[in-house]
């Protein structure tokens, strides 16, 4: 009888575990100490009347249960700042996507300059965000260049100060300043695609537009399921554009963000309890719209594994006599 060879101590299924478990382990530390605690903090606030006070002095924090929770949802701050965070990502993730996408495919087919488009297309995303901002509040305020050019044409009020408009732009700011990262996530995903897809539909008499939406489009659908959903989480902790861009949500609140609104309530107005309820709120809204990408993935992973199971004659065919 052959004799049975030892599995050599540390090469067997378990040691890689242990391996892996090291090796994440100071990224876990990392985020129990960086939004695990923080988490638990702010859910501690929020239950509590909560003062500022000096390390190490006692003052009272009696327990108010959910009270800071109905002040909040009752606010209509609240409300209108949830509605304009559903308008901005109504802007910002379609055109992300679709810009994002577009222009991976085409810095893909490019043969010259192309390390210069792919850095010029970064620039925005790795420069300061106060600086971007300077940028765009030179275009778009009441004396600036895009008024200028527009003469006449210009709106009335002008662009940060329209209720119907300066949201508008704070989006295609932030479209623009971001877009970089997802070209780039993109062209990861289109990179991989084989050329002999390409050759083929070139063969059969398939266009340009044709191959983009034939073979690119469906090759990266999980690219685009991540971009969306980090898409959706930015724009849903949107704060410094309206900040800086509107003068704090302006005008009337018609750019103002959750984000924004837990800022004012928190540390301008002194209600700490109120301003970690809305952040708990806000961090539920975003669980919620993560969680819905990843189920979206899931489903798309599922029809395509049906798509690839035998059925029919080919099952038949299959199956042992």
């Amino acid at each position: 009888m052959p004799r049975r060879s030892r599995p050599r101590p540390g090469r067997g299924p378990g040691s890689k575990t242990i391996v892996g478990l090291y090796l994440a382990a100071p990224y876990a530390i990392y985020l129990a100490v960086v939004y695990a605690v923080p988490i638990i903090q702010g859910v501690r606030i929020s239950l509590l009347d909560y003062v500022y006070a000096a390390p190490g002095a006692d003052v009272p924090q009696p327990f108010t249960g959910l009270k800071n929770y109905r002040a909040a949802l009752s606010d209509p701050q609240l409300r209108r700042s949830f509605l304009n965070i559903l308008e901005f990502l109504a802007i910002n993730v379609p055109l992300t996507v679709i810009l994002g996408l577009t222009l991976a495919a085409v810095l893909a087919k490019l043969s010259r300059m192309r390390t210069f488009f792919r850095s010029a297309f970064f620039v925005p995303y790795v420069t300061a965000s106060i600086a971007v901002i300077g940028v765009w509040y030179f275009l778009f305020s009441q004396s600036g260049l895009v008024n200028h050019v527009l003469g006449g044409w210009a709106p009335d009020p002008s662009w940060l100060v329209n209720s119907k408009l300066a949201m508008v732009v704070i989006a295609l700011e932030v479209t623009w300043k971001q877009l970089g990262f997802y070209v780039l996530l993109y062209l990861a995903g289109v990179l991989l695609i084989p050329d002999s897809l390409y050759e083929a539909a070139s063969i059969d008499g398939a266009g340009a537009v044709r191959k983009f939406r034939a073979i690119t489009v469906p090759a990266v659908r999980n690219v685009t399921i991540l971009v969306t959903t980090l898409a959706l989480i930015v724009g849903a902790n949107l704060f410094t554009e309206p900040y800086l861009l509107t003068g704090g949500g302006g005008p009337n609140g018609a750019s103002m963000s959750p984000a924004l609104l837990i800022y004012q309530n928190g540390v301008e107005q002194g209600k700490p309890g109120i301003g970690a309820a809305i952040g708990i709120l806000l961090t539920l809204f975003v669980l919620l719209v993560a969680g819905a990408g990843r189920g979206v993935q899931w489903l798309f992973q599922r029809a395509e594994n049906r798509g690839d199971e035998p059925t029919g004659p080919e099952a038949g065919e299959a199956a042992p006599a």
